[in-house]
């Protein structure tokens, strides 16, 4: 059984058509990447799965379970996690406690109130640092890190809670090409518990982590397969040399 499926997936914008019948597939353990030209519909596809826009038509599956009308946070508890483009960490917090709050998301007032928390958590908290290169930074502000280390812990705290499911939008946006070629060394161990569906401009970087691609052009897919399949298809060669 697949992770997640959209069948029919539209979204309407006044006369505005910017999905048009969207299918997507993606199985468990797979990096899935969707590429195509500025406005072909990547970031409202995964603003629609995520539940951040509500689509037109259309339903999206996860997990067996039928989610085109749950809510972000009931989404969030199925296992779905997003990070969109724009960093949104607390940038005035420790780059610990970032995490500790991302933690921290499911945890019964009560408990937090009475603070038993950061020290149960402290383990796992220092294994995500770990994990993203970012231990030695623990008890800095989160605003001391560089644009690359920011996106780090943001995708660490969208990991933090074990998703099935992390939408990334475009994640090495500004980054330097070495902290491009990190970030994908950092996502690829994620796929023994985590499936991934990402959007990203830089195709290098797509082709090198993704398993399977999907090309939007114009709110349509123009082509789905492996990143083989994809390079040698000669309408997606079409798109990219007239459009991009």
């Amino acid at each position: 059984m697949a992770l997640l499926e959209t069948r029919g997936l539209t979204k309407v914008f006044g006369q505005l058509t910017a999905l048009a019948g969207i299918d997507l597939t993606v199985e468990e353990g797979e990096f899935h990447g969707l590429i195509g030209p500025n406005g072909s519909g990547k970031t409202t596809a995964m603003k629609c799965i995520a539940g951040a826009e509500a689509p037109t038509q259309g339903k999206i599956v996860f997990a067996g379970r039928d989610i085109t009308d749950a809510t972000p946070a009931e989404r969030a508890r199925a296992g779905l996690s997003l990070k969109f483009q724009i960093t949104s960490v607390l940038p005035a917090l420790t780059v610990y406690d970032n995490v500790l709050l991302a933690l921290q998301g499911q945890t019964p007032l009560a408990e937090l109130m009475f603070s038993r928390t950061r020290r149960t958590l402290h383990g796992e908290v220092m294994q995500t640092l770990e994990q993203f290169r970012l231990a030695d930074r623990a008890e800095e502000p989160a605003a001391s890190l560089s644009h690359g280390q920011q996106q780090w812990l943001e995708i660490a705290m969208a990991l933090a809670l074990k998703p099935k499911l992390l939408l990334l939008d475009e994640p090495t946006g500004g980054m330097s090409l070495e902290e491009r070629r990190v970030t994908g060394e950092l996502l690829e161990p994620i796929k023994r518990g985590c499936s991934l569906v990402i959007v990203e401009h830089d195709l290098d970087f797509i082709r090198d982590i993704c398993d399977v691609l999907t090309v939007l052009d114009q709110g349509v897919v123009i082509e789905s397969g492996t990143v083989e399949q994809v390079q040698g298809s000669h309408k997606v060669q079409e798109v990219y040399l007239t459009r991009v």
